[in-house]
C-alpha cells in the first residue's frame, strides 16, 4: 500500500506527465504548420502567419521549461523522509487547509482529505518553509496554526 506522501507524490507526477505531453503534442503540431506553410501570393498574409506560429512556438517552449523544473523538483523529494521542519515534500497540516509542498499542481486528493499541491516558492510555500507543527503564521490577515508535519 502507498503511503499519502508516495500517494500526493505519484499525483504530482501525473499532473507534470500531462502537461508534458499536452506541450509536446503543441509544439509537433505548430512544427507542421510552420513546414506545410508555403509561401502563396497573399505574401503578408503569409509572412502574418509564419510570425503567428513562431510566436506560439516560443510560447510553447518556454511552457516546456517550466515543465521540465517541475519535473526537476519532483526528482529532488524523497517520500521516504520525514523532518520536523517544513522544507520541499513535506506534508503540511494547518488550521485551514492540508499541503504537499513540491510542485504547483493544485488539489491532490488523499484518502479523506483535499490537499494543495504548492511550490515552496509560492507565496503561502515561503511562508510555511522552516516552519514545525504548533508555529503559526498570518495569512490574508488570519492567523494560521500548524498542526502537523510530515
Amino acid at each position: 500500500m502507498l503511503t499519502l506522501k508516495e500517494a500526493l507524490f505519484q499525483q504530482c507526477e501525473a499532473f507534470v506527465n500531462t502537461r508534458l505531453q499536452t506541450i509536446q503534442t503543441t509544439i509537433s503540431s505548430h512544427q507542421k504548420a510552420l513546414s506545410s506553410e508555403t509561401k502563396s501570393s497573399a505574401g503578408d498574409k503569409h509572412e502574418t502567419g509564419r510570425a503567428m506560429l513562431q510566436l506560439e512556438m516560443e510560447k510553447a517552449g518556454q511552457q516546456l521549461a517550466a515543465v521540465q523544473q517541475m519535473q526537476q523538483t519532483l526528482v529532488k523529494i524523497n517520500s521516504l523522509k520525514t523532518t520536523n521542519n517544513i522544507a520541499l515534500g513535506s506534508i503540511v497540516k494547518t488550521s485551514s487547509a492540508h499541503y504537499f509542498l513540491s510542485i504547483s499542481a493544485g488539489k491532490l486528493k488523499g484518502k479523506e482529505t483535499e490537499y494543495f499541491a504548492i511550490s515552496p516558492s509560492s507565496p503561502i510555500g515561503k511562508l510555511l518553509v522552516g516552519k514545525k507543527a504548533k508555529d503559526s503564521f498570518i495569512w490574508r490577515g488570519e492567523e494560521i496554526k500548524i498542526v502537523h508535519v510530515s
